[in-house]
């Protein structure tokens, strides 16, 4: 093994321990010897890849970044209509929020801005519920009275709420919770046609890819 791989395999092991150490703790609470206690290395070699502990939750909050925005990635297959990659996505998300720890913590140190950074997570899944329901409209896919924007706001509130139910209960995002969302949701917001197209579950045929835990920091 190289030095770079060695140094590698050496951050993605602090990024993980971080985010269970804020996930147990709080960012407030945890602490920096503990975080490099848990992924098996000294205090210098966490302070050789990290001055602080808000630049180690900012790598965790990337490394969430990158992991939900693959997650998002392959649920959209090519060929799907805009209606399932919206369910598929957020069937998508919620599997990597439950499965993967760091995903878990890092989005939710980006919605509480603990690590102090430009990222916002939440915006970039309002913006992709955004142009996912534009393209749906292109597609002919939503019914007439539908207020679009109303639309986004009530799938942004619904799977963000489901997130932060989850920290006490993993079941509300299980996929079970998700398409009782979407058999309450596409019924209003599609035209009788596109429902009949659109499976609440997920048709993502590459969901379990999205449970391999990433190991790209930034």
């Amino acid at each position: 093994m190289t030095k770079q791989e060695r140094a590698a395999r050496t951050r993605h092991a602090l990024i993980r321990s971080a985010a269970h150490a804020f996930e147990r703790q709080g960012y407030t609470q945890a602490r920096l010897a503990d975080i490099s206690a848990c992924a098996g290395v000294s205090p210098g070699a966490l302070h050789f890849h990290f001055e602080s502990k808000a630049e180690v939750a900012r790598a965790v909050e990337a490394a969430a970044g990158v992991s939900l925005r693959r997650a998002a990635w392959l649920a959209q297959p090519p060929g799907t209509n805009a209606l399932q990659r919206l369910t598929n996505t957020s069937h998508a998300l919620a599997e990597r929020l439950r499965g993967d720890v760091v995903a878990r913590a890092g989005f939710r140190l980006n919605c509480e801005s603990a690590g102090g950074g430009a990222l916002n997570l939440l915006r970039e899944w309002q913006t992709c519920v955004e142009q996912l329901l534009a393209e749906a409209a292109e597609e002919g896919l939503l019914a007439r009275r539908l207020v679009r924007a109303d639309t986004v706001s009530a799938v942004v509130a619904a799977t963000t709420g489901f997130e932060l139910l989850g920290r006490r209960d993993p079941e509300w995002l299980s996929g079970q919770s998700l398409a009782a969302f979407w058999r309450v949701l596409l019924p209003r917001a599609a035209t009788a046609a596109a429902l009949t197209a659109v499976d609440p579950d997920g048709t993502c045929p590459t969901r379990a890819e999205t449970r391999t835990p990433a190991t790209t920091a930034g």
